[in-house]
């Protein structure tokens, strides 16, 4: 179960304001010193690693991500992060920012250094204050990343406070990055393809990334147009959800701002604090009234650290949720991550709606994500990236598939269809 917030879940300081892993699950640490420096001013060189075909346009792509998704310009400071797996495509975005006149700064961090982390830095360091995340936040004007996550479970061992802690100190560097308004731009939204994902959703490992490239090059000015047309549905006093499985779930909408990923950064989206990007892009979500929202969401199938939670309800009243039951392996922990959080991680902070029609993963599979044209996420905790004003440390969220939507009374998806 996957929620989106801004965070500093740093190796090295690694800014991500992206789509952040489970609840307190992350492959990066928060140790404060930076490991790469790639720009015009500083070069530090890597061993090479070991290639893995991509069936995309790197060179494109990096052009397309500089100069139309985060729409760099000359001057800007840019922070780039990932990992040695995409090296290739983080030195093409490293010099097509050079190329508009950008100043690129590239970090790099790994699966080991986060594991290393968390078995040998003393805990209270945990919360320790981020000094360079701080100033980072101050001075970067753009942060691109590339989702990371190759071990599903690589920090299950961790306990679930260490985590919380971690988020807890990344709050007031999320929050001067938001008061900046510094652009972010993800590639990944959950679905960067690697084994574990493509077994999850029931696809060859092949036929998973081919899907995935073709949702990252989607062509956004279409995808805009879809956009426009979500935002205008979402415009209402009430929304409903309702699902076979049970879920039944109202809340207020009246006045809220819609938030729209279409793949692009506009000059517009930052006034009106639409600062952040995910790609495969494609979603649209509305944050509810305070203290409104009361029903219950049911997530039919989904994972915590490689282990399956089964019937996750999630029960409302008030604007808060009141209650999380489920079943399954992954339950367990999943919960235990949760309490784990300080308060905030409680409040219903958005409804996404999935707009991407080339998104289109293997029907058999009840396991959600965000982009897919129809599906349905209703989280808790941060929502500052979708305009909310809950910068709490934690939450949770979960995906359902084949739900109808209704915005008051008028059905904008009908049995996970989008109808726009």
């Amino acid at each position: 179960m996957n929620w989106k917030f801004t965070a500093i879940f740093a190796i090295g300081i690694t800014i991500s304001a992206c789509q952040a892993p489970q609840t307190g699950q992350t492959n990066t640490a928060p140790a404060n010193a930076l490991t790469t420096n790639t720009s015009n001013n500083s070069f530090t060189t890597t061993s090479d690693t070991t290639k893995k075909t991509v069936p995309t346009d790197l060179q494109e792509l990096a052009r397309r991500i500089v100069t139309q998704s985060a729409n760099v310009k000359e001057g800007e400071i840019v922070h780039i992060s990932g990992s040695a797996r995409d090296m290739e495509l983080l030195e093409n975005i490293t010099i097509e920012i050079e190329k508009v006149g950008g100043h690129p700064l590239l970090t790099i961090g790994s699966e080991r250094l986060a594991k290393k982390y968390y078995a040998e830095v003393p805990e209270k360091y945990d919360s320790q204050e981020l000094k360079l995340g701080m100033a980072l936040a101050k001075t970067v004007n753009v942060n691109i990343s590339v989702d990371s996550t190759e071990t599903e479970d690589l920090l299950a061992v961790v306990p679930p406070a260490r985590f919380a802690a971690s988020a807890k100190a990344g709050q007031p560097v999320a929050a001067e990055y938001i008061k900046n308004k510094v652009r972010s731009v993800n590639i990944g939204n959950d679905l960067y393809p690697t084994e574990w994902r493509a077994k999850r959703f029931e696809m060859p490992l092949d036929n998973f990334a081919k899907t995935f490239w073709q949702g990252v090059n989607l062509d956004y000015t279409s995808l805009q147009t879809t956009g426009e047309t979500a935002k205008t549905a979402l415009v209402g006093k009430e929304i409903e959800i309702t699902h076979p499985n049970g879920t039944n779930l109202k809340m207020n909408i009246e006045g809220r701002p819609v938030y729209i990923s279409d793949g692009i950064i506009s000059e517009d989206d930052v006034q009106k604090g639409n600062l952040n990007v995910y790609l495969p892009a494609g979603e649209a979500a509305v944050t509810p009234v305070a203290n409104s929202g009361d029903g219950k969401f049911v997530v039919e199938k989904q994972y915590f650290e490689g282990k399956e939670v089964n019937n996750l309800t999630l029960t409302f009243a008030g604007g808060k949720l009141t209650s999380m039951t489920g079943e399954g392996p992954g339950f367990e922990k999943l919960k235990a991550n949760y309490d784990a959080f300080p308060e905030g991680k409680e409040v219903l902070g958005f409804v996404d709606i999935g707009i991407n029609q080339n998104m289109k993963l293997a029907p058999s599979t009840k396991l959600g994500n965000w982009v897919s044209a129809g599906m349905v996420t209703v989280g808790t905790g941060n929502n500052t990236w979708a305009n909310g004003t809950n910068n709490a440390a934690g939450g949770t969220a979960g995906h359902l598939a084949g739900a109808t939507v209704k915005v008051d009374g008028k059905t904008i998806v009908e049995n996970g269809v989008l109808k726009l």
